[in-house]
């Protein structure tokens, strides 16, 4: 790991406010790879980290992508728990999380979770929900269901209720290890709406949500260009200076990193300014900018950004640290399949729609 591990990384704040970070990412890194102790930090930052939308946007952003840049993994917990805490406070009837909570709002094939109202009149949840992670270590989550007008709404549920059963995944993947999601199976659990049906995707939150998680791959990203910055200098020092391609590739990083960081700065000055108040992820509606279009454009950017950074470091730095250097490939690992929550050229083609129907500023 570069000498830089417990860093922040800056967004917009001036260096002073940053170093209040230092501490909490001290904790992070003697963590790593302990999940129970990453969720009572995730837990305990809940208590006053920013959410977004309420003037500290990009303190929030700074968080996470620093978080994330100290172990992609601790990232990865962080922030849907953060989100959760987001969604609930951003509802009418808000519910106050206690313990560490996740986010399930992922859908597959052959698998449905129901919300359907009981004889008392309040909702239970049957059926099954993939992709959950931690989900057998968290307390609760804010969990989508379908409801008997077969659209989706939100619902907090406790994951300690008999009810709740989970998977334990086959978890072949070298990145995330500590972090596996499976599926969870629901059999009349009790749920409390969270805002009204179909809020959840159509509130700007959900955006802005989105763009979080862009966050973390911004942090994941920056270190692993400190990694590169890190092995230069070393060589350096032992008498390797870096031939020109070295520093042309250092040069490549360092302006797609400062060009993604500053997107990310305007975008969090734009949602603090009411600016991206207007509608989640509903492509009917195209009557003005919409977080959602925005939130589109951030992610595809930073994650083409992210694997940029990833090839070029690896191409210049060779298979050495990929094979022998721990530290280095969890993070190349965790972080390539992080991404993947990306959808790539499908999010492209919902923004393309998007801009031929006028929602462009050029």
């Amino acid at each position: 790991m570069s000498d830089s591990e417990a860093q922040p990384v800056r967004i917009s704040s001036e260096p002073a406010q940053l170093q209040a970070l230092e501490p909490m990412l001290e904790k992070v890194r003697e963590a790593v790879g302990d999940v129970p102790a990453l969720l009572a930090i995730a837990e305990e930052i809940g208590q006053t980290a920013p959410k977004p939308g309420e003037g500290n946007t990009a303190k929030l952003w700074e968080l996470l992508a620093s978080v994330t840049a100290v172990d992609v993994a601790a990232g990865r917990v962080l922030e849907p728990h953060l989100d959760a805490v987001a969604i609930l406070a951003q509802a009418a009837d808000p519910t106050t999380p206690e313990g560490a909570w996740g986010v399930f709002a992922a859908e597959g094939p052959g698998l449905k979770l129901e919300a359907k109202r009981d004889n008392t009149g309040s909702y239970v949840l049957n059926g099954s929900k993939p992709w959950c992670s931690l989900a057998a270590q968290l307390d609760g989550a804010v969990i989508t269901a379908h409801t008997e007008d077969n659209s989706r709404a939100a619902f907090a549920v406790n994951l300690e209720d008999p009810g709740v059963s989970c998977e334990t995944p086959q978890w072949t993947s070298r990145g995330l290890q500590e972090i596996p999601s499976g599926t969870v199976h629901f059999d009349q659990v009790p749920a409390t709406p969270v805002g009204g049906e179909g809020w959840c995707f159509t509130r700007p939150g959900f955006a802005w949500g989105g763009m979080g998680v862009a966050a973390c791959w911004l942090g994941g990203a920056v270190a692993v260009a400190r990694d590169f910055t890190t092995a230069l200098a070393k060589g350096a020092d032992n008498g390797r200076e870096p031939d020109q391609i070295a520093l042309a590739s250092l040069g490549e990083v360092d302006r797609i990193i400062t060009s993604v960081t500053g997107y990310l700065a305007q975008a969090a000055e734009r949602i603090d300014a009411g600016e991206l108040d207007s509608r989640g992820a509903d492509t009917t509606d195209t009557s003005g900018p919409s977080a959602w279009s925005e939130a589109l454009r951030i992610r595809g950017t930073v994650a083409a950004a992210v694997e940029r950074v990833q090839t070029v470091v690896t191409q210049n730095l060779g298979p050495a640290p990929l094979a022998f250097n721990e530290a280095y490939g969890k993070r190349m690992a965790d972080l390539s399949l992080y991404i993947r929550q990306h959808h790539a050229m499908r999010d492209d083609a919902q923004l393309g729609a998007l801009t031929l129907k006028g929602e462009r500023q050029w």
